[in-house]
């Protein structure tokens, strides 16, 4: 009997968030997995907070793929599929830990892919503060404003009923058949590995004749993005250093010009967009600087 269940690999790459990690397997431990064999991959890259001894305990059949602090999130998913591959699955999702899942997003995920051959499909990313807001869904790219830009104005009742396609999927939750895995390979940490090796990954198969989709009748609940400072709230030292050291800043220039060079539709529209990135960024800097000084001549 389980020889006819269609196996599949759940990967999670985690690292310090006990408590927020119990709460998305619990969320997983009560998913319809009906005519499916589903086994969870946890890739702890490192944590110090008990996060494995606590998983081990209360999720024994959870697999733990361990880290030492230096993986981040492209090469901790990709550790994550090394291992589920020799499991033989039929399908992956690559998932984050801050989320809770409805009881049928998996379902519906993989009856999406059934329907759609050569597909990729992400779930419907919503907030949990706010839960009829769509989260991090329908990225399009715009040259003219800086690369990819995220729409802010949709919710669970104002997207298409049946799926539909889309630019680029981040891995907050999405479902990819074994053969995509197979034939685009794995993300690329080398120039991504402290974020956006997701949107990177799913934009290299759609060049590569995968259609992405989005299932809106996988409900997915996600925790808010935390943001760094601003810049033009700090001084011009510390712009500097994140600019053009600190390479683990999601806005140091190297990070953002490598998130446009390796996703955008043409490496013409890469550097174009980055140019207007830089534009803008800077319009943002002098505009909040002059309106301090207003604001203090006052």
């Amino acid at each position: 009997m389980k020889d006819t269940l269609i196996k599949t690999a759940l990967v999670i790459p985690v690292h310090n968030r006990k408590e927020t990690t119990l709460k998305c397997l619990r969320s997983l431990s009560r998913i319809d997995k009906t005519g499916l064999d589903v086994r969870i991959f946890i890739v702890d890259d490192g944590s110090t907070d008990g996060t494995s001894d606590a998983i081990r305990s209360e999720f024994p059949d959870a697999e733990i793929i361990k880290g030492d602090g230096t993986l981040h999130y492209a090469a901790g998913t990709n550790r994550g599929i090394e291992a589920a591959l020799k499991w033989n699955p039929a399908h992956f999702v690559l998932m984050n830990d801050d989320a809770v899942f409805h009881e049928y997003f998996l379902q519906s995920l993989i009856n999406t892919a059934k329907s759609n051959p050569r597909s990729v499909v992400g779930a419907l990313l919503l907030l949990w503060d706010e839960p009829h807001k769509v989260f991090q869904v329908g990225l399009k790219w715009q040259t003219r404003r800086g690369g990819w830009q995220v729409p802010e104005d949709m919710t669970a009742f104002s997207v298409s009923r049946e799926p539909f396609e889309v630019e680029c999927i981040v891995g907050n939750c999405v479902l990819l058949p074994v053969e995509a895995v197979l034939e685009c390979g794995l993300m690329d940490e080398k120039h991504f590995p402290h974020g956006w090796g997701d949107a990177q990954y799913t934009t290299k198969m759609r060049k590569m004749g995968w259609k992405l989709l989005v299932d809106p009748k996988s409900y997915v609940w996600c925790e808010p993005n935390t943001y760094p400072q601003p810049l033009h709230k700090l001084s011009v030292r510390d712009n500097f250093r994140i600019l053009f050291a600190n390479d683990k800043h999601p806005a140091n220039l190297k990070r953002q010009f490598a998130a446009r060079w390796y996703s955008a539709p043409t490496k013409f529209k890469a550097l174009a967009a980055f140019a207007m990135y830089c534009v803008l960024l800077i319009v943002k800097i002098i505009g909040y600087g002059i309106k301090r000084f207003l604001h203090v001549a006052k």
